[in-house]
């Protein structure tokens, strides 16, 4: 998931929290995926407040870019 589809998310009513947790559950879904294989048998799921930190960035990216305009 990127930027765009976190902001197409959160632009059609669901608030950042709701985002964090689709983000994350979509996040370690393809984490499961890659740790099938041993050379990256160690990558680490992704947490809530880690989630959430990274959508907020991208929100508030996404605010203080209209506030210039």
């Amino acid at each position: 998931m990127n930027e765009d589809e976190i902001l197409k998310i959160w632009k059609q009513g669901l608030n950042k929290n709701q985002v964090a947790k689709i983000y994350m559950r979509e996040y370690n879904q393809r984490i499961k995926i890659v740790r099938l294989d041993i050379k990256h048998r160690r990558e680490k799921f992704m947490t809530y407040y880690e989630a959430l930190a990274r959508v907020e960035r991208i929100i508030l990216k996404e605010i203080k870019g209209k506030e210039k305009i």
